[in-house]
Parts: structure tokens; C-alpha cells; sequence
């Protein structure tokens, strides 16, 4: 059974920073393409960062692009979402994903899901940016 853990959330100050783990079991996450999304209250899900299985391709979203970072650490079978210089538009509740190699759509496709979204999912964890 494949399955994704986020942790690392929390309340920050605006231009605080803050970690997001996305730990996997059940699947070696080098094979699989891996997505951050978010979701406000009242709003629909959406693609931040997604990065291809062999990590040559990266789609940011324009409201993130220069303040996070995806990386993976292969030999922990996690990846992670640096996420700097916070603003509360940033708010909501953050999502891992993943999405198998075979499954040939792009990394902005996936972001974006105008395909289908991915078909893995954790539970995740809020992330709050307030003063």
C-alpha cells in the first residue's frame, strides 16, 4: 500500500520560513513524479511545486516561484518543501503527491492537473501565516 506522511507544518510570522516533510512508504519515491498542493478554507486545491521522477524537470506556481524549494532525498524515500519568506496568501492546508513514472503527463500537467490529478495522496499538514 503506498502511502505519504507530511509533516513539518505550523503558525509562522509573515517572511518566516518553515520545512515540509513528505515521508513515503510502500513505493521508492525515485520512481514516482512528486507534488506539493495546498488548499485554502473555501478553496480548491492547488499545484505549488511538482518535480519529475529523475528530477530534471520542475514546474513552480508564479505565486511561489523564487521562495520554495522541492528536493527529494532518495536514500530516506522523503521529499521536502522549503518554503521561504511566507506570506498569508500561503495559508492552508499542504499536500504530498505522487504520481508513478509511467504515467507520462508533464510536471506542470501535474501541477495543474488538466490530465487527472494525482493518484496519491497524504493526509497533510496545515500550514498557517499570520501575524
Amino acid at each position: 500500500q503506498l502511502q505519504l506522511v507530511e509533516s513539518g507544518g505550523g503558525s509562522v510570522q509573515p517572511g518566516g520560513s518553515l520545512r515540509l516533510s513528505c515521508a513515503a512508504s510502500g513505493f521508492t519515491v525515485d520512481y514516482y513524479k512528486i507534488g506539493w498542493f495546498r488548499q485554502a478554507p473555501g478553496k480548491e486545491r492547488e499545484g505549488v511545486l511538482c518535480i519529475s521522477s529523475n528530477n530534471n524537470s520542475t514546474y513552480y506556481a508564479d505565486s511561489v516561484r523564487g521562495r520554495f524549494t522541492i528536493s527529494r532525498d532518495n536514500a530516506k524515500n522523503t521529499v521536502y518543501l522549503q518554503m521561504n519568506s511566507l506570506k498569508p496568501e500561503d495559508t492552508g492546508v499542504y499536500y504530498c503527491a505522487a504520481e508513478s513514472q509511467v504515467t507520462t503527463m508533464s510536471v506542470q500537467a501535474m501541477c495543474l492537473m488538466t490530465e487527472f490529478p494525482p493518484h496519491y495522496w497524504g493526509q497533510g499538514t496545515q500550514v498557517t501565516v499570520s501575524s
